[in-house]
């Protein structure tokens, strides 16, 4: 009863709403809510990632080798892969991807408990020293907000898109302080239309998501940066000569990633996947303790610009701390992060690559600076200011989002007079893997399936219909044995000209499409002596059910065909699609998508 009650107030709430505060005005309102809910669960996500770490370090001598590093990372992925199975119940991993999947194909509706589960599984992966990142989990969990609220106050689908957004936008400038970063995020990244409709509530989002950060932690930030070298352009040879090289560390990351998650995938068994991933990542974490965690501390340091000191601190604890061996300590750290961030997740870890490639970017950086400064190959560089470099390009680099690097390493380390290297490195890195990745790192893979959605319209719309909604089933099927005759009589039955003709076990084996066999059928002398199978054709063309949209306009525009019929794996008749109906909602839907 008293739900019944609640129901009919709030009802009553949306009914008022509607009549007295616009849809823009309501949309800035729930935009504000949006930016203050995600940076309460960016606090509570590094809070507990902070708390658990700290209590696990109690235990580490920092001056010798960490042999508990071999076990806390699998306990943490333990704990976190009990609380997926038996609290959670469904996928929470690539959380980046799966907003992108939210938008692409599902009206932009995401889960209610990704607005906290994302936060208990990262905090307690990363916390416990899996060598992933806590960005991408905080972006499904602010999508995931903005995705129920507006569910709540049923809001249309271009609404809810843009809430999505605004609570990604809000997750990132939340997590970095970064408003400006949160929205070209969201634009670049996730691909939100870049219109004044869209722009505001996210622009909103993240400032609120900002200033509300400020309120819960303060002034600190995650990196420490002061410009140690101002930029000339006697620099630009060496700039772009930065951006190549991190475009194809950003090309290896992704590749490696990719292949170690095929890797994991093919492996059935639960326990198998986290013996691979547990040991892999343990031993990489005990070798090289940078791999711990997201790994901010160790860029920490080398943006501080130390001297031997400070090298000896960030190798402290490894097999390397002894002797001069920073140069491969740094390139190995390169070399094995992302394979240390794909057996967290492979064995069943939750976290997000963003944090890793700015850490492998960081020390890739560093690494170009430091090999050129040892071998004289020029003017000498400020290895600070390229490990911020290097942050921003390879960030840009998997993400293919220049804009995202450049204004989330000059917001997040005050950078702000390096901006002219910052462009020519992310461009160019950018320019250089898209020679080899057309996609992002989150995108890859519904590119691969044609379910990413672009900031084209026309490709858009294709990927936002859904194959069902066009779907048929008001038609009459046939079989080949039929008289003529009878045939023309199911014609004054018929919803449609367009007879599928399928055997005994309902596969398709035929048609006949009044328009071409018109001639034949009312010919009356051949009622009783032809059958269907005398007067149909072989289809000309089919799909499959789970086919993409943009597939099915094309194969209507090869074929010109009024009808294509649906068919499952085995051939067996499931609907038909019509071409009227298709280019009917297509040109609906545009001209939705395209109102303001």
């Amino acid at each position: 009863m008293a739900y019944t009650l609640r129901g009919t107030r709030f009802d009553r709430f949306i009914t008022w709403r509607e009549a007295h505060i616009s849809d823009k005005s309501f949309t800035i309102f729930i935009a504000l809510l949006i930016g203050v809910f995600a940076s309460i669960a960016a606090f509570v996500l590094h809070w507990l990632i902070d708390t658990i770490r700290g209590l696990l370090m109690l235990n580490i001598a920092k001056s010798e080798l960490n042999w508990m590093y071999l076990v806390y990372p699998v306990i943490g992925i333990i704990l976190t892969m009990l609380f997926v199975k038996y609290v959670v119940k469904d996928k929470i991993s690539h959380g980046i991807t799966r907003v992108l999947y939210a938008i692409s194909t599902k009206n932009s509706l995401i889960r209610a408990h990704n607005t906290w589960t994302s936060v208990v599984a990262s905090g307690i992966t990363i916390g416990f020293g899996g060598s992933v990142g806590a960005e991408a989990p905080i972006v499904l969990t602010g999508s995931a907000i903005g995705s129920n609220l507006g569910r709540l106050f049923r809001v249309d689908m271009k609404t809810m898109m843009v809430l999505v957004g605004c609570g990604a936008s809000a997750a990132i400038a939340g997590v970095f302080k970064a408003p400006i970063a949160g929205l070209v995020f969201t634009l670049e990244v996730l691909m939100i239309d870049l219109s004044m409709a869209s722009i505001v509530p996210i622009l909103i989002s993240s400032v609120t998501a900002t200033c509300f950060t400020y309120v819960l932690v303060g002034e600190t930030n995650l990196f420490t940066y002061i410009t140690v070298q101002p930029w000339g352009v006697e620099r630009v040879p060496a700039n772009v000569l930065l951006g190549v090289f991190l475009g194809l560390v950003s090309l290896y990351f992704m590749r490696s990633m990719n292949a170690c998650e095929k890797l994991f995938a093919v492996i059935r068994k639960t326990r198998y996947r986290l013996l691979l991933g547990g040991v892999a990542l343990s031993a990489l974490i005990f070798f090289f303790p940078s791999l711990y965690g997201e790994g901010y501390s160790a860029v920490n340091i080398l943006l501080s610009g130390a001297d031997n000191d400070g090298w000896g601190t960030l190798m402290r604890g490894s097999v390397f701390q002894h002797g001069n061996n920073l140069i491969t300590y740094v390139f190995l750290v390169v070399v094995f992060k992302s394979l240390a961030t794909a057996s967290t997740n492979g064995a069943g870890g939750c976290g997000g690559t963003f944090a890793p490639s700015l850490v492998v970017g960081g020390f890739a950086g560093f690494l170009f600076s430091r090999v050129w400064n040892a071998y004289g190959l020029g003017i000498g560089l400020s290895e600070a200011n390229f490990t911020m470099l290097g942050m921003a390009g390879v960030l840009a680099g998997v993400m293919h989002a220049p804009l995202t690097g450049i204004f989330l390493i000059a917001e997040l380390t005050g950078g702000y007079a390096m901006f002219m290297p910052l462009m020519i490195v992310c461009v160019v890195t950018v320019l250089t893997i898209s020679v080899f990745e057309k996609h992002s790192i989150y995108a890859i893979r519904l590119a691969r399936e044609g379910k990413l959605i672009t900031h084209h319209t026309d490709k858009s719309v294709l990927t936002l219909m859904n194959l069902a909604s066009v779907v048929e089933h008001d038609y009459t099927t046939i079989t080949p044995d039929l008289p003529l005759g009878k045939l023309v009589g199911k014609l004054s039955e018929a919803q449609i000209g367009y007879f599928p003709v399928v055997g005994t076990d309902g596969s398709l084996i035929g048609e006949v499409d009044m328009n071409t066999a018109r001639h034949v059928i009312f010919r009356s002398e051949l009622y009783t002596r032809f059958t269907v199978r005398q007067v149909m054709t072989r289809p000309r063309v089919t799909v499959g059910n789970n086919d993409a949209m943009a597939d099915v306009m094309a194969k209507f525009e090869e074929n010109n065909v009024e009808y294509i019929p649906v068919v499952d794996v085995n051939n067996v008749l499931e609907g038909c699609i019509s071409r009227r109906r298709v280019y009917s909602l297509y040109r609906k839907m545009v001209a939705d998508f395209s109102d303001e």
